[in-house]
């Protein structure tokens, strides 16, 4: 009976695996190769639940989920840890990866593109906690609210990979869009929000800000790297449709030049100037490395790319850390793949292994292999040697060429290591293929929030490049080298809302007052007026505004009524209140008048100066 169980078990799983592979559709990131080992399999079950993880956490219109569209969730997860918001730096990879497999040949993805381009020029306009447009400091919020306001809880921010992700991801779109003859649209829709991000760059890229964990105030490899990336690509493109990116031109050197700042001669040191005592190593910077592959650009040490002796270092000292750090990491030896965390003094749900940071490791390897072999040498020096020597003790310094055994000994080698890191994640994925945020450092069990979409995205992309579908080159080898001595400089950028393309008019939209007047340390400001948002004029209910962004030179107040009536129009003033929190003092002048816009806009912004 038991066997008869059993049997009738496995017949049922291979039933279930049957059934998903007979109804995949052909896809970009299947290998052609065809299943050859259990590895195999499991990338061939995983890959379309993994795409559907994505488009299942981006809005759609008439879904009725609350999200709208083209707005991207980083997860469904409302609760423990509440991640139901959408992030600008995990919209845009994941984005990206989207864009990549329509470009490769899955144009049912395009309708989910064109509903993210729309989404985004919406979110540009929104006034948050960073700031608004007028200035581009608003590009720096890191997440929003699903329904595309503002998200006003504290958090660590700015964050400012966002903007240049998006415009990578938005340039690489409008690349195809133009070799398919639509310039016109290429130059109306989408160059308006990459010249918003672009402007954001060059104009903030030497502030520190939060990195990638959005743990760390300073400076973050990962940031420095893709806004070198968008500055690079952004100049290039600009030119190719007739314009100038000047920000691009003058600030992308010195950001290389800054980039160099990261290297400690060993390994990448992932943050500075942020005054912690982490040992640097992070895994921001493998993915720093994979974020900014170009696949016609060699092993190159300054832009760290994935083969570079620098990038290659770098993997071996970060993958490393971890293995002494999880049990389930016992026995794993270097050279041979581990479960890769954020960084080894993580607490966060106790600091755990992370999918997308294991998949990460595989990524960096495959892109290596890719560039090697197109690159037709391997070179081996004093800084990757241990890295070398970790597949092959007995190898040497030196040039190999593509025809010696050592080349494709070690190319060989290179990939089964990728793989390996594939098959930890393959051992970690529960039956049903979804992918949490991390698992259990201890038995491997998911932990923290479930279908993430930034590591569904991460499988996809790390076994599109297992099966040498790579991006398109954004012109790395063409970044020339960086100035003898760095500057700190920035270039002013200019901002405008890109217009916006959506298939139903806002009913209910969110307004912003922003008011400048001076106060001292206790009073507060206030908004009421005669709609519910406002109080209906009772100014015990009026709307509390914030200072976060008051200067001395700027004493501004703002804040958002969340859910006004497109269309409506309502009056209002201002108040403050004392140090006291009891004496009121009104604003002079005859009641303002506001009518909310109807249309596309979800958002609006109000500024004012306080009336004698």
């Amino acid at each position: 009976m038991l066997y008869i169980a059993l049997l009738a078990g496995l017949l049922s799983l291979f039933s279930c695996w049957t059934r998903i592979l007979l109804a995949a559709p052909s896809a970009w990131y299947l290998d052609t190769r065809g299943a050859t080992s259990a590895l195999d399999s499991f990338i061939a079950y995983e890959q379309p639940i993994a795409l559907q993880g994505v488009l299942n956490n981006i809005g759609v219109e008439g879904k009725g989920t609350g999200v709208d569209p083209g707005v991207i969730i980083a997860s469904p997860s409302t609760d423990d840890p509440d991640y139901f918001y959408t992030w600008t730096r995990d919209s845009a990879l994941t984005a990206k990866m989207l864009i990549e497999a329509f470009i490769a040949g899955d144009t049912s993805l395009r309708p989910r593109i064109e509903d993210y381009i729309s989404a985004q020029a919406i979110l540009q306009t929104v006034a948050s906690l960073s700031g608004d447009l007028s200035d581009g400091s608003g590009l720096g919020e890191p997440k929003f609210e699903v329904n595309s306001t503002a998200f006003t809880g504290p958090w660590g921010r700015p964050q400012r990979d966002g903007p240049a992700l998006r415009a990578t991801a938005l340039i690489t779109y409008s690349q195809w869009l133009l070799s398919n003859g639509d310039e016109s649209r290429v130059i109306s829709k989408i160059w308006p929000i990459i010249s918003n991000d672009l402007s954001y760059v060059g104009q903030y890229w030497n502030q520190t800000g939060f990195d990638l964990w959005e743990e760390v105030d300073g400076s973050s490899f990962f940031t420095v790297a893709v806004q070198h990336r968008a500055l690079v690509e952004g100049q290039a493109f600009a030119q190719q449709i007739g314009t100038d990116c000047a920000a691009c031109r003058t600030q992308a050197p010195e950001v290389l030049c800054f980039l160099q700042s990261f290297w400690n001669g060993g390994f990448v040191t992932s943050n500075i100037n942020d005054h912690n005592s982490r040992n640097g190593r992070d895994a921001n910077s493998i993915l720093a490395s994979i974020h900014t592959f170009d696949p016609d650009t060699g092993c190159d040490d300054l832009t760290f790319q994935p083969c570079s002796s620098r990038a290659l270092a770098n993997h071996k000292a970060v993958t490393d850390s971890f293995r002494p750090l999880y049990a389930i990491n016992s026995g794993r030896a270097p050279g041979a793949a581990a479960a890769v965390g954020r960084y080894t003094e993580d607490v966060y749900y106790g600091g755990n292994p992370w999918y997308l940071c294991t998949l990460a490791a595989a990524e960096q390897l495959y892109d290596a292999v890719y560039q090697i072999n197109r690159a037709g040498t391997l070179v081996i020096d004093a800084i990757s040697l241990p890295f070398f020597r970790d597949l092959d003790p007995s190898v040497a310094i030196g040039v190999y060429p593509a025809s010696s055994p050592v080349h494709s000994n070690i190319t060989a080698a290179m990939r089964n290591y990728a793989d390996e890191y594939v098959s930890v994640v393959q051992e970690f994925t529960p039956p049903d293929g979804s992918l949490a945020e991390q698992y259990s450092r201890d038995d491997g069990s998911p932990i923290s929030a479930v279908a993430l979409t930034w590591s569904y995205a991460s499988f996809l992309t790390a076994t599109a490049r297992r099966s040498s579908v790579v991006p398109n080159s954004w012109g790395a080898s063409k970044a020339g080298t960086p100035p003898a001595t760095c500057s700190g400089t920035s270039a002013q950028g200019t901002y405008a809302p890109a217009p916006i393309d959506c298939t139903s008019s806002a009913s209910n939209v969110a307004v912003t007052f922003d008011v400048r007047e001076p106060t001292i340390y206790g009073e507060t400001v206030f908004v009421y007026g005669s709609d519910a948002a406002l109080g209906n004029w009772d100014a015990s209910k009026g709307l509390e505004l914030q200072a976060y962004r008051y200067t001395s030179s700027n004493p501004l107040w703002s804040g958002t009524a969340r859910s006004v009536a497109a269309g409506s129009s309502f009056q209002y003033k201002y108040y403050k209140t004392g140090t006291d929190g009891v004496t009121v003092e009104y604003e002079g002048g005859a009641n303002r008048t506001f009518t909310v816009p109807e249309g596309c806009a979800r958002n609006v912004v109000q500024v004012d100066t306080w009336q004698e």
